[in-house]
């Protein structure tokens, strides 16, 4: 995910927070045109912002730019959600196990924290407990010593989350426990065990896909 940390607080990073999580939630679904005018209204901002935006969004795979026809929300299918989901089983596997390499005592204190805060989240704000849900998962990474590959990792999340949006939508989602599959991850990391950490995190990955409605399945 880009963010512009030269100017934290100017009017293109703002939109881009807001554009960005409007596509992660499906507020705009995918093959939705964005026009530039109408978000500009729509925001309360200028049309320069959104545009830079929107460019920034292109470089996220959250958005397309097709030539003399505009920014559109990128599509969702069934090959796109595959490949993301299996280049996030092999790399946050092979973080994961370099993680658990290099794991401190302090690093074990953080991923337990990350997790309290994740499933103690209140209130009604859903961006916080998706950002704590995040911060839970890269918190079981950090310790591989590799930025490029955990910004990788942050990005292939943030494109499969769109898919656990479309997950959410079949009827049986209730029934699934995403705690029990959190907790048999650290579990497993605390324990240093690599192997059975890897495979936890690929199940959890996996079952999106069992959830998934036509035409994604």
């Amino acid at each position: 995910m880009n963010t512009p940390h030269q100017k934290p607080q100017s009017a293109t990073n703002r939109t881009y927070l807001k554009l960005h999580e409007a596509i992660i939630v499906g507020h705009y679904t995918p093959g939705h045109q964005l026009k530039i005018s109408a978000l500009s209204s729509e925001l309360g901002t200028g049309t320069t912002p959104v545009r830079e935006a929107l460019s920034l969004l292109v470089s996220d795979q959250l958005v397309e730019r097709i030539d003399q026809r505009g920014f559109w929300v990128a599509k969702a299918s069934r090959q796109h959600f595959q490949e993301v989901l299996k280049l996030r089983c092999q790399l946050e596997a092979l973080a994961l196990r370099d993680s658990i390499d290099m794991a401190t005592r302090e690093q074990d204190r953080q991923v337990i924290q990350s997790l309290f805060v994740y499933e103690n989240q209140t209130g009604n704000d859903p961006q916080s407990r998706r950002q704590a849900h995040k911060s839970f998962h890269m918190a079981l990474l950090k310790g591989c010593g590799s930025s490029i590959l955990l910004r990788m990792c942050g990005q292939l999340h943030d494109l499969n989350t769109r898919y656990r949006y479309l997950a959410r939508q079949s009827d049986s989602y209730p029934n699934r426990n995403p705690g029990a599959e959190h907790h048999a991850i650290l579990a497993a990391f605390l324990e240093r065990d690599s192997a059975r950490a890897c495979n936890a995190l690929t199940q959890h990955y996996q079952t999106t896909r069992i959830f998934l409605p036509d035409p994604f399945i």
